[in-house]
């Protein structure tokens, strides 16, 4: 199936009390914000601390492979300029389409969330938020599913990277910590 077909059957999905929720969601995290202010609770909370670091650099590793290069390489134009005639719930955003950043910052905190054995409730909870800003990229008419894949794919390396490089670091910092570790 082409990736427009499935935009398109997304598109049948609209309701006008469902547009707003949608839009405010996604808008959540034009820049990361949502993600970033989650990663900045779990380093205030002691007890998620190392985790809430490793989200945060997640984030910036996701944006600098997504943003920084994966976009302005490939310059894949939205949906949404493709198909103008589409009517847009949000603002049409700039730049390219692939990968969706907001896919990325999204898949990077529940990488790094997942990768550095968070306690279950987090881990599901930040995995439904980040598969609900994933659909909403779709929703909106922003990105094609490929695009959505890609960020996904790059949040959680960017994710495990992350999560790899707190542990390393907080045993270096704690050698006793580290040779507990299994």
């Amino acid at each position: 199936m082409n990736e427009l077909a499935i935009l398109d059957a997304i598109q049948l999905m609209h309701a006008p009390w469902l547009d707003p929720i949608v839009a405010a969601y996604t808008s959540a995290s034009n820049v990361g914000q949502l993600w970033i202010l989650l990663g900045i609770i779990l380093i205030v909370i002691p007890k998620t601390r190392k985790i809430g670091i490793a989200v945060l650099i997640a984030i910036i590793i996701g944006a600098i492979v997504t943003s920084g290069l994966l976009k302005p390489l490939i310059m894949r134009p939205r949906p949404c300029d493709v198909n103008p005639w589409v009517p847009m719930i949000v603002e049409r955003p700039h730049g390219s389409s692939f990968p969706s950043g907001h896919t990325t910052a999204a898949f990077a905190t529940f990488g790094a969330v997942l990768f550095s054995k968070s306690p279950k409730p987090l881990v599901i909870g930040v995995g439904i938020a980040a598969a609900l800003m994933a659909f909403t990229r779709l929703y909106c008419y922003v990105h094609y599913p490929t695009d959505v894949l890609a960020g996904l794919i790059v949040g959680l390396a960017a994710g495990f990277a992350a999560a790899k490089i707190v542990e390393h670091l907080h045993g270096k910092r704690n050698p006793e910590a580290s040779k507990n570790r299994p």
